[in-house]
């Protein structure tokens, strides 16, 4: 009966003008009675508990997931058995039960092995470890937008990230893990990209404006796929659980923010810059991330976002955090500090703050004066190390090959003195492609930005730079 019902919302959704631009007819990524999109993220303390969410067809009325503590033997009769929450999602597509599972009371800094299934058809044993209880040092991986072409662009970024950094501790998103919010196609090739990483690597994510659909001129809802796929805190102001939210790994303390609903709505936005101050004045850990979509400072050609840096910035400058990471804005910038000309070291109160893109598409960077290190037309993924004293961020593209690098050190007092550590032999990837398809009034200003911050950064123009405006943009 369950079944019957999904397929006819289904039809409905299917048909209605709610719908964003048509989907796929064929339906590429079914769900079936084998588990599937499965994946791992932090849900409370991760050194003593672990959120588990997968889907299968509507035919699986419920869902079960076994653990136990990993080691070499292939003994699992003694794993213990939780039953899922169970979920229906209608799609555009198809209709499917999501299942997730909370599995708390684990021991820090132990591997488990856990499996999903119905009791009759498993997922594969997969492993994860749980963080330390205490301060110690660990890594994650950044991505800032992955959005379009999925399957067959962003594959590569998320695959060699992996490669590069299989020990991570967990890998954060920073919004646009999609493009349409409501079509399912997008979704599949989001999980089909990350595959059994996701199943072996916890993952969290913040939303960003293609998470939401539009459902009139003035407001936006967000996708019906995001809290049936993903199990995240529920920490967060009312009304906003599973966007905004925080957790403490290992001495530090990480936040989501929602900056879609702050943008959307005054009363998104005030309750959380009063639940922000709260996290961040009782927060006892040492270093403190923050990551959202939209960025406080805006990389990209004539966009910018006041009411969020005029609503935010004073509460990170008031409460020292370490680094922003951000998306949106389908470039590469990173800056905060704007270093005097040949300095490599300075010292420093404010955040880092960082916007990049992990997924094809692109836009021109407007080169403004807060960006001591930007990108253009390039996909990178990020390494973040955080020890003691010290946190060092390195930026690669997706071919491996590292692009950026600073590092923080911070000492008992919270005095921090920033590094600069680029590697020199290496170019900054800016040219003026992108901006060929500008409006003549459009290119006048971008063009002054762009010899603007080579003559700051003391880049030399090549020949074809010198070449006259017209030429260029033929």
């Amino acid at each position: 009966m369950r079944y019957i019902i999904g397929i006819f919302l289904m039809l409905i959704i299917r048909n209605s003008s709610f719908t964003q631009s048509p989907a796929p007819i064929i339906d590429y990524y079914p769900p079936s009675q084998v588990p599937d999109r499965v994946i791992l993220t932090y849900v409370g303390d991760p050194a003593t508990s672990i959120g588990i969410t997968w889907r299968t067809a509507v035919s699986v009325p419920l869902g079960f997931a076994q653990i136990k503590v990993a080691d070499a033997t292939p003994n699992f009769e003694k794993a213990g058995t939780i039953a899922a929450k169970t979920e229906l999602l209608v799609s555009d597509l198809n209709a499917a039960h999501y299942h997730s599972v909370i599995f708390t009371g684990l021991k820090p800094n132990t591997l488990y092995a856990y499996r999903v299934g119905d009791k009759t058809l498993w997922s594969e044993w997969a492993h994860f470890r749980t963080a330390s209880a205490e301060e110690a040092p660990f890594s994650f991986i950044y991505f800032g937008d992955a959005q379009n072409d999925l399957k067959s662009k962003w594959s590569r970024t998320i695959r060699q990230a992996y490669s590069h950094m299989p020990q991570a501790d967990f890998m954060l998103h920073a919004g646009d893990l999609i493009n349409i919010p409501q079509r399912d196609h997008e979704w599949g090739e989001w999980f089909y990209a990350g595959g059994w990483i996701n199943q072996m690597m916890p993952s969290v994510m913040t939303p960003g404006n293609h998470e939401y659909q539009a459902t009139s001129p003035t407001e936006r809802v967000l996708s019906r796929h995001w809290r049936p796929s993903f199990t995240l805190p529920e920490n967060g102001p009312q009304g906003l659980e599973e966007t905004v939210f925080y957790f403490d790994h290992q001495g530090t303390r990480v936040i989501s923010l929602n900056s879609q609903a702050f943008l959307l709505n005054p009363e998104d936005s005030a309750k959380q810059v009063i639940w922000l101050e709260k996290i961040l004045a009782e927060n006892p850990n040492k270093w403190t991330v923050v990551t959202m979509h939209h960025p406080i400072y805006s990389p990209a050609f004539e966009r910018d976002n006041p009411n969020l840096r005029n609503g935010l910035k004073p509460l990170f400058d008031k409460y020292n955090v370490d680094i922003i990471l951000q998306g949106h804005d389908h470039t590469y910038a990173r800056g905060g500090n704007n270093l005097p000309s040949g300095a490599k070291v300075l010292d420093s109160t404010g955040p880092v703050y960082v916007v990049s893109v992990s997924g094809p598409k692109m836009y021109p960077s407007g080169l403004t004066s807060w960006i001591d290190r930007a990108a253009m037309e390039t996909q990178l993924y990020q390494l973040i190390h955080i020890n003691n004293d010290s946190l060092t961020y390195e930026a690669f593209t997706t071919i491996g090959e590292l692009y950026d690098k600073f590092q923080i050190i911070k000492n008992e007092a919270g005095d921090k003195k920033f590094i600069d550590m680029t590697p020199e032999n290496v170019p900054e990837l800016i040219s003026d492609k992108l901006a060929k398809s500008m409006s003549e009034e459009d290119w006048k200003v971008w063009e002054k930005q762009f010899e603007a911050y080579k003559a700051r950064k003391g880049i030399n123009q090549d020949s074809e730079e010198k070449d006259k405006k017209g030429d260029r943009r033929n």
